[in-house]
This record gives C-alpha cells, structure tokens and sequence, in this order.
C-alpha cells in the first residue's frame, strides 16, 4: 500500500501566557531575523511540555520532532495521557493550525471531527448545517445531495434534522458531525474523543462505520481515544506520545501495553493521597490485597482474592450505614468487576471507634484474562459518599496453567458476572 500521510520533524511551540510572541519587541526580532534568512531566534528556547510542572520559560513545545507514516487503509492510533500533544497533532494534520517547523505530506481530501460542533452555525437547521459542513469539506451541493439521507439516517437525528443545531443535545451534535465527515469519502478521516460523548449504541455504530472505511473502502483513520477497548477494536497500529514527543510506536496490543504499564503506579499508603473526592469525613487509609498474613499484588487465575481497607472516621460525625463499591477495571479501563457491601451486608461502626477495617473476600475463584487491572474505591456513610480514590491500587492476574492452556476468556462478558463475596468490618 502506497504512503497517504507523511510528517517529517514535525514541531509546534506555543508561548505561555499570550498569543503569538507577546511583546512588539519580539515581533520584530522575529521579522528581522526572517528577512536576513535566519532561523528564527524564539525556535532556540522553549520548555518540554510536562503539564504538571511550573513553568519557568516563556515558551513551550507541545510537539517536539514527530515522525511517522500512514498507509492507504491504515488505522492509526495515538494514545497518551491528558497534554501529551494528541490533539494538537491532530490539528496540525487537519491543516487547523501549521506546525512551527516540519512537513506534512498528504494525498486526498482530510476530514476532521476534533470537537463538538466543529464547523456548526448554532442558528442553522441540521440540514443546512449538512450542507455547510460538507461544503467547507470540499463537496460539491450535488455530492452532498446524493448522501444526504444516508448522512441524516446515521445520524440518527431524523426527527430534528430541521430544528437548529442550538437545541441539539451534545451527543445529537455530535451524531450528526460524525455522520458527515464519514460519508463525504474523504481519504483521510481524523477523529478526536469526541466518540466519548455518544451513547453505546453510536459509539458502537461510529467504530463500525471506521473500520468499513479502512476495511472496505480503503480509507485511512486517524484516531485518538483514551478508551483502549476502541482502540484495540478499531486500530491496526499505534504510537504513544509523551511530553510531545513519541516514546513508542509499534503494534496496538504492544503500544497499549507501554502505556498503560507506565501510567500507574500501585499505592498501599491511601493517607497521602491527594486525587481523591467526597465530603472527606470518612476516609481510607491504607489498602491491602490477598489477606492480612500474605499481602500480595500478584494473584494466579483461579485464586480467590481479598480486599481489606483501613479507614478512619471524623469524631464529629455520626456514622449509621457505611457502603463500600469496590471496581476493577482491566487494561483497557473496561470495568471487569463490581462488589457492592449494599448487596449483602450491614456496615456499622458505633461512635466509640474512630478507625475501622473492612474487609471483602470472593467466595468464587477467580476467572480473568492474566494482565494488570486497577482498582477504584468509593466509602459512602448514611447514602452520602465520604471517599473516592480511582486508579491508585492495582494487582496482576498471572495464568499458572489454571485453565491448562486450552480455553481463553472474553473480560467484556466478564462484566456481566457478579462474584459472590462476603462483607465484614472490624473495629480498631
């Protein structure tokens, strides 16, 4: 297959602060330097862009020497956590705004679906937006034409398609902006997270629509998702971005498996957690996994495994009812698992205790795909929810021949299956 898209040293920098250089001092250096052929001066400092640091410079590159090449049919994907540069590289590709150094060579016509509503006039009908949309696309009003039903029936917004987009929901915004970039055949489809905001069943229909384009009509996609269960369905291969820069590109199970493996990092200690939400009045400790005696990280498929939270308790407060929600989310952040306390037990502490442990132990052996998972946790006292903390315990399931190598199991059926387990707290 031929190379549809290339990006050669791509690199974009933005001052902090302001837009363009800030002062006219700097405009003029600039200008200066460019009518004497030189580089200019402002490419020679700039800070990596690591958006959980303090600046202490004046400019920063969002995107730093990005290369790589898209075939004809070729899914990519790009993943990375939140300010790793993804949109902005999708940006640069849409031609929305121009790197600050580097090529982009593309053949065919680009569609893009970046944000909701891109492109939409709130005042316009569904209808004309279509035609607005599909024009600043480079369709022809014939060619717009001869989709149009086919566009207003995927989006499935047939009985607003006339109402103006400003009554339109997000999820109805977003249907509709979906459903024209894919049918007016662009080579090129670039589609940002804006998929999150449908509900399952467009999600669903939106990811089936991408693949019939790469698969069927030879059409390229590039697609960005912190969903890695679309992701994994829907990309032949991926690249991994970091600080602006790419740190992996390989296959899909591959490039998933880099990212998530640094992402997270396991926490036993929850006292210094500082992501956290509730009222705070309750709060979780400390966490550990398999039981008091053998605290362990590493389970074997077939083991039954045991949670036990430290939490402590506010003087001031009177607790009555504690509920506890326990869920483990795969690799792909696809919940696996849920105990709810609320199902099977009656939480109480009487107000003589300040700290307590409560503890679930699965009664069912345990019946998962060998990887890593995560573990989110809610405390909630008389229905008010006192404590969360989310991506911060994590343990891995190893095989260890438990189905003697000859069965694989789907974790999305999983998530329909409810483990028996019991409740118990003990006052300390």
């Amino acid at each position: 297959m031929s190379i549809i898209l290339k990006a050669e040293n791509i690199s974009k920098q933005y001052r902090l602060g302001t837009v363009g250089t800030g002062t006219l001092g700097d405009d003029l250096k600039r200008w200066w330097y460019g009518i004497r052929g030189k580089e200019d001066p402002f490419l020679k400092v700039g800070a990596v862009n690591e958006r959980n640091s303090l600046a202490n410079e004046d400019y920063v590159w969002a995107l730093r020497d990005i290369n790589f090449e898209v075939k004809q049919g070729e899914v990519l994907g790009i993943i990375g956590k939140n300010g790793a540069g993804k949109s902005t590289l999708l940006k640069l590709l849409s031609r929305v705004t121009s790197p600050t150094m580097g090529t982009i060579r593309t053949k065919g016509r680009i569609a893009s679906l970046l944000e909701i509503g891109t492109g939409f006039h709130p005042e316009l009908t569904g209808r004309e937006n279509i035609f607005m949309n599909g024009a600043v696309l480079g369709m022809t009003r014939m060619e717009i034409k001869n989709k149009l039903e086919e566009i207003i029936a995927f989006s499935g917004c047939e009985k607003y398609i006339d109402t103006p987009v400003k009554r339109y929901s997000s999820g109805m915004t977003v249907r509709l902006g979906f459903a024209v970039a894919a049918h007016l055949e662009p080579e090129i489809l670039v589609v940002d997270e804006v998929l999150a905001v449908g509900d399952a069943e467009f999600q669903k229909k939106a990811i089936g629509k991408m693949q019939d384009l790469s698969t069927g009509e030879g059409r390229t996609v590039l697609f960005v998702s912190h969903n890695m269960g679309s992701i994994q369905s829907l990309c032949n291969r991926c690249i991994l971005l970091e600080h602006g820069l790419i740190t992996y590109t390989g296959t899909t199970e591959e490039t998933i498996s880099k990212y998530l493996s640094t992402s997270k990092e396991s926490i036993s200690d929850l006292s210094k957690i500082k992501e956290r939400s509730g009222l705070g009045n309750l709060r979780f400790t400390k966490v550990l996994l398999g039981n008091p005696l053998t605290e362990t990280r590493v389970f074997k498929l077939g083991e039954k495994i045991g949670f036990h939270f430290n939490f402590i308790v506010d003087n001031n407060i009177a607790t009555n009812k504690l509920r506890v929600i326990v869920g483990v989310y795969n690799e792909r952040e696809e919940g696996i698992l849920r105990f709810d306390s609320d199902a099977n037990a009656n939480l109480t502490i009487d107000s003589d205790h300040i700290k307590g442990e409560i503890s679930c132990i699965m009664e069912d052996h345990l019946n998962i795909m060998p990887g890593k998972y995560s573990v989110n946790i809610a405390l909630f006292n008389n229905g008010e929810m006192e404590d969360y903390i989310a991506d911060k315990i994590m343990f891995n399931v190893v095989n260890d021949n438990y189905l003697g190598g000859s069965r694989t199991l789907d974790n999305i059926n999983l998530a329909k299956i409810l483990y028996k387990h019991n409740w118990s707290l003990k006052p300390m």
